[in-house]
């Protein structure tokens, strides 16, 4: 490989106009820059574009430094101006601008509701507010959760239901490191939800369906039940509906988790490797079409054939983005113009950002574009390293190698987004990615034989014998020791720095360049320094942590990289709520658990640590009158308990009071008058997130 191909700028054009726009999204996203600023900017630069095209060709040359200026401004502002565009809250017909409590809304499910453990979920669509007899048209999307036992029957895509029961603005829990669900749901256009009762929302006899929309759900629907009519087994079936379509909710939690300790979660999600097996089908399908006169019809039944399957599967950011980059492919190919990789990557990243923004902040559309990025640049340096005569062990080395590359540009984002590192991710992608494309294969031609029951079952077995042999193994090689580094933590900075010693070492060991050396090397020292501090923070940390976990009292004793847990003991042994609510914070302050605290004491009601006196009330219980009242550095209040503020204070001289998640929510809203009325400080960890309080 020459120099010259290490160099994407040159050989991408395309990157030159997506990077100003990725910088115009980022800007926008933390400093929510006014629209009227952008468009000022957006003409400015529009013109002066115009203009330097107009000018004298010899004169361009002079100019030519304040033409990429205006270019880069042009894209900047361009992506700041989609931003803004996207959120649904700056819309003149987003329901949340005219909605009060009081308002019943006509909704519309645009997709089926799925059984979950408490509930049935579905998304809906704000059509209507009910105001004065009148009805105002809306937009937006809600999440409908459903009590189980409710009338579901009738209820499906394009339902319309009336709502009479308040919505509920989607919160995140307020927890140090947790997953930002607001945001989440808000880059997908949601921004409420509402758990409804049987006698608080009526089914309308209208309904409101789109053709193309209809003929998508009624195919998945088809698919799906194709698969769990001849696919066995709970596991198996939920794999294989993931895998073919996407449909994810009936994968088993913890099969999930071990597809992500050992670093083959990607065969799950459908991406690029799904994509480019459907390429190679349509490719081969329609070879005979490469006929003269039916030349032109190959492109267009690819392309189809590609768009289908990708709608069919859910039209999710990293399908996506293949689809895009392989409609690059088929019509360069179509015109005999083969164009850089580099330069389709751009351009489908380009395209994919205009028509979402958002798609930006989604962890798999940059692990995609990190994943391709690294395979074209280190895959081909990497199998150089050995010469291999036997075409098995050369064939081997090949997969391997595609691994290798794979994760050098990777491992910043995985490390940054989910904490920790596969160690045998060689061991695990070697079967189950080959396998995974048997099995992705097997389900397409199951679906083709469907009509014939006795072959259908026939397939149908063996898929199911495949995916348990994937399973079993991924899930061994999950209990191996030291299978998984878990808990690491790094900055958005740190992560940029890592990047930077990929690359640089990548470079300095392809090309012999003393440049790429030198940076990786300044990069790994600033990485170095800033892990280094970090960790030094690590050790002088001494807190008290009340986690927001719904209907649990969560409590975390830190001191350096040690804590000490108080709460409820079903915590301990339930995994999900555990790693959801509690983990993340864990990680993000690098503690460890300790059996026993020095300084700490607990006796009934009273914690006394580090000089600090806190009183836990989960009971009713009454309290005598005190001349001398005792100082109390924090209360919690956790369950049901029968309290009067006032009598409490004739006894306890309080400081500060917390309601953590097990509280019930009337009852905190009369505490929280009390404690007002007596000028004590009081924080809902359910209202405010997490309550933490320093030590020392």
């Amino acid at each position: 490989m020459s120099l010259p191909e290490i160099h994407i700028w040159k050989k991408a054009p395309f990157i030159r106009f997506l990077l100003p726009l990725i910088a115009g999204i980022i800007l926008q996203g933390h400093l929510k820059i006014s629209p009227g600023v952008l468009c000022i900017l957006l003409c400015i630069s529009s013109i002066t574009t115009i203009t330097f095209f107009l000018i004298p060709f010899f004169e361009r040359y002079k100019l030519s430094a304040l033409s990429g200026v205006a270019v880069i401004i042009l894209f900047i502002a361009l992506g700041g101006l989609l931003s803004w565009y996207k959120n649904i809250q700056h819309d003149k017909n987003w329901f949340g601008k005219n909605y009060k409590n009081e308002n019943p809304l006509i909704v519309t499910l645009i997709e089926n509701p799925v059984e979950k453990t408490r509930s049935h979920k579905a998304n809906a669509s704000v059509d209507y507010i009910l105001q004065n007899d009148s009805c105002v048209k809306t937009k937006g999307t809600i999440i409908l959760y459903f009590k189980k036992g409710s009338s579901l029957s009738t209820l499906a895509y394009g339902s319309q239901l009336i709502i009479t029961k308040p919505l509920q603005e989607i919160k995140n829990s307020g927890n140090s490191g947790g997953f930002n669900y607001k945001r989440y749901s808000l880059f997908q256009g949601i921004t409420h939800q509402v758990y409804l009762k049987e006698n608080e929302f009526e089914i309308l006899s209208t309904t409101n369906k789109k053709i193309f929309k209809q003929f998508i759900n009624t195919s998945r629907e088809k698919v799906l039940s194709i698969l769990r009519k001849n696919i066995k087994g709970e596991k198996e079936l939920g794999l294989a509906e993931a895998l073919l379509i996407g449909y994810k909710d009936d994968l088993d939690k913890t099969l999930v988790q071990s597809y992500s300790n050992t670093g083959v979660v990607h065969v799950i999600a459908i991406s690029g490797l799904h994509l480019g097996l459907i390429y190679w089908l349509l490719i081969l399908l329609f070879k005979p079409l490469q006929k003269r006169k039916l030349k032109w019809l190959r492109p267009i039944f690819i392309l189809t054939g590609l768009w289908l399957f990708s709608l069919l599967a859910g039209a999710q950011p990293s399908v996506l983005r293949s689809a895009v980059m392989f409609t690059c492919i088929v019509l360069g190919d179509s015109f005999e113009r083969k164009s850089s990789i580099y330069n389709t990557l751009a351009l489908s990243a380009l395209l994919l950002l205009c028509i979402n923004p958002y798609w930006l902040w989604d962890v798999g559309f940059q692990l995609s574009y990190a994943a391709v990025l690294s395979i074209v640049i280190f895959m081909q340096p990497i199998y150089n390293w050995f010469y291999i005569k036997n075409k098995l062990l050369d064939f081997i080395w090949k997969l391997n190698s595609v691994t290798i590359a794979a994760q050098i540009l990777t491992v910043p984002f995985s490390i940054y987004h989910f904490h920790q590192f596969p160690n045998y991710f060689l061991l695990t992608n070697f079967l189950a990615v080959p396998l995974s494309s048997l099995v992705l294969l097997g389900e397409i031609l199951l679906c083709v034989v469907s009509f014939i029951p006795v072959i259908a079952t026939f397939i149908g077995k063996i898929l199911s014998w495949l995916i348990w042999i994937m399973n079993s193994y991924i899930e061994r090689i999950e209990i191996l020791p030291f299978s998984l580094w878990d808990g690491l933590q790094i900055s958005i900075l740190q992560t940029i720095l890592l990047f930077g010693v990929a690359t640089g070492f990548g470079f300095w060991l392809m090309e012999k360049s003393k440049a790429g050396l030198k940076y990786a090397l300044v990069a790994l020292f600033g990485f170095v320094v800033l892990r280094t501090i970090s960790f030094i923070q690590a050790n002088n940390r001494n807190q008290l942590i009340i986690y927001n976990v719904p209907q649990k009292r969560a409590i975390d004793f830190i001191d350096g990289r040690k804590y000490f847990f108080v709460g409820d003991s079903d915590l301990l042994a339930d995994d999900f709520i555990r790693n959801f609510h509690i983990k993340p914070s864990r990680v993000l302050h690098r503690i460890e658990s300790a059996i026993n605290f020095e300084n700490y004491q607990h006796q009934e009601n009273l914690i006394a640590y580090n000089n600090k006196t806190i009183m836990t009330i989960s009971l009713t219980k009454y309290f005598a009158p005190l001349d001398e009242k005792i100082s109390v550095d924090l209360l919690l209040i956790s369950g049901n308990p029968k309290l009067y503020f006032n009598k409490l204070a004739e006894t306890f001289s309080i400081k500060q009071v917390v309601f953590d998640g097990s509280c019930l929510a009337w009852k905190i809203n009369y505490w929280k008058k009390d404690c007002d009325s007596l000028h004590i400080p009081c924080h809902d960890v359910s209202e405010k997130g997490a309550f933490v309080m320093n030590l020392r």
